[in-house]
């Protein structure tokens, strides 16, 4: 198929990445940090919240796939759905962050109400915008170039967010607050949102949707068909399983590092010149689709499992015989970062493949039911590595503000290394045990489908 998309027009999908996940990373790294350490309730409260609002996502994550799949409109479906939901979202982020000072127990009721809503509504606008990706080109070449485009804004939203965030809180809560940090990321939350909102603006205005095709692929799809379309598909289980336990590996680092910095360390700085290195990652997704091109996609992921494991490793001696050296942080979470971009970008690309297989082997594509698994995964892995973290404080006697027991401090240090890597060994045992859409196979799959496309393209003439 030729290129459907212009340069610019790529660069204005990948865009609404930047919002999108600033949106998603305020809440990833900083949630926990502000319901226990400015709101003061319980972490242990705050993984099982995110837990069981992950039980609704389950249902509610396919039933928005099956509705932007059936959506038909001039505007276009993926549109739609990306501009409702920006919108709606937006608006929950700040609520979410909004300190009304409540009693206690209203306060635990107003999180998790907040909460489940932030969730609804993220998948609203995220299901329609990674389930447009498969649809702007067939061609899988075109397609690993262009996947990694949204992946590396997103990860310079991760990159500012994460590396800036602390910063920003701080000012902001100085100079509107008079050092209130609950005001602080308030602002900042209202400032994340502008952003979402005007990046998604450009995606949505700048970027063609090829409504002609959806016509001619769309098929109805009803509730009973979402069980078929999940659970049938096996390529689709494997790399759910894959996403799943890659995510899980990073959401667990990312969400007790803090801890480890401010508490074990006691360099709170490092927290930021961790998250800073993921201008590696950034290097990394800008580097992967010549990297396939010069060893294959399956070395590719076996180098990315082998940064992931390294950089896990060298943080973990930087902890004992130097704590407080940068370099060392420098180093392991940069060649860490170098790892999970490799690995973001091949996760992207293979679950658009496995939509191309869903179409091959069931005769429909169903891009936003089979999308809203990587919306849920994303998600699930955020509450699971937040139960992980959060149970893990408290049995560990973590408390907020204060000096932290020696049984806490070698709790942190066994809690951000040990279970990154279980998780991100079971991703590799997966996707070379479970996963086939590799080599020959995926290129007969390939085949397969262009002969069909053109099939379609002759009947449509005659």
């Amino acid at each position: 198929m030729n290129r459907y998309l212009t340069t610019k027009q790529k660069y204005a999908f990948g865009f609404g990445a930047i919002g999108k996940d600033a949106i998603f990373n305020i809440v990833g790294v900083f949630l926990m940090f502000y319901i226990t350490d400015i709101v003061g309730l319980s972490p242990a409260f705050v993984g099982v919240m995110l837990f069981v609002a992950r039980i609704w996502d389950a249902i509610n994550d396919p039933i928005m796939g099956m509705i932007v799949d059936n959506t038909r409109n001039e505007f276009g479906k993926f549109k739609t759905w990306l501009v409702i939901g920006t919108l709606a979202n937006a608006l929950v982020t700040v609520l979410l962050f909004t300190n009304f000072d409540l009693p206690q127990t209203l306060m635990y009721i107003y999180i998790s109400f907040m909460y489940i809503s932030w969730g609804m509504t993220y998948t609203m606008m995220d299901i329609p915008y990674w389930s447009w990706l498969p649809n702007l080109t067939h061609n899988p070449r075109e397609r690993e170039e262009i996947s990694v485009i949204p992946r590396f804004f997103a990860s310079l939203a991760a990159f500012t967010v994460g590396t800036f965030g602390l910063f920003f809180i701080h000012q902001l809560g100085d100079v509107f607050g008079n050092g209130s940090d609950s005001i602080g990321i308030f602002i900042f939350a209202i400032i994340c949102s502008l952003v979402f909102i005007f990046t998604i603006a450009v995606t949505v205005f700048k970027v063609p949707e090829d409504k002609e095709l959806e016509k001619q692929i769309g098929i109805k799809v009803n509730f009973k068909d979402i069980g078929r379309i999940l659970f049938k598909n096996k390529e689709l289980l494997a790399i759910m399983g894959v996403l799943l336990t890659f995510n899980l590996c990073l959401q667990t680092l990312n969400g007790s590092i803090i801890y480890y910095f401010k508490y074990v360390v006691n360099a709170e700085h490092l927290f930021s010149i961790f998250n800073a290195m993921i201008l590696c990652e950034m290097a990394g997704l800008l580097l992967l689709p010549k990297f396939i091109k010069w060893i294959g996609r399956t070395r590719a992921f076996n180098t990315a499992i082998v940064c992931i494991v390294l950089g896990l490793i060298i943080i973990l001696i930087a902890g004992y015989i130097a704590p407080k050296s940068t370099l060392f942080i420098i180093i392991g979470a940069g060649i860490l970062r170098i790892g999970s971009g490799f690995m973001i970008g091949i996760t992207t690309v293979s679950l658009a493949d496995v939509i191309d297989y869903g179409e091959v082997k069931f005769g429909q594509r169903n891009e936003s039911i089979i999308t809203s698994t990587n919306t849920f995964l994303t998600k699930a892995s955020q509450a699971v590595a937040a139960l992980i973290v959060g149970i893990g404080l408290s049995i560990l006697g973590y408390t907020p503000n204060a000096t932290q027991s020696v049984v806490t401090i070698n709790g942190l240090r066994i809690m951000i290394i040990v279970a990154p890597l279980v998780f991100v060994g079971l991703s590799a045992f997966l996707y070379h045990k479970a996963f086939n859409l590799k080599g020959n196979f995926l290129i007969d799959i390939e085949r397969t489908l262009q002969y069909k496309r053109q099939r379609e393209h002759r009947e449509r003439i005659k």
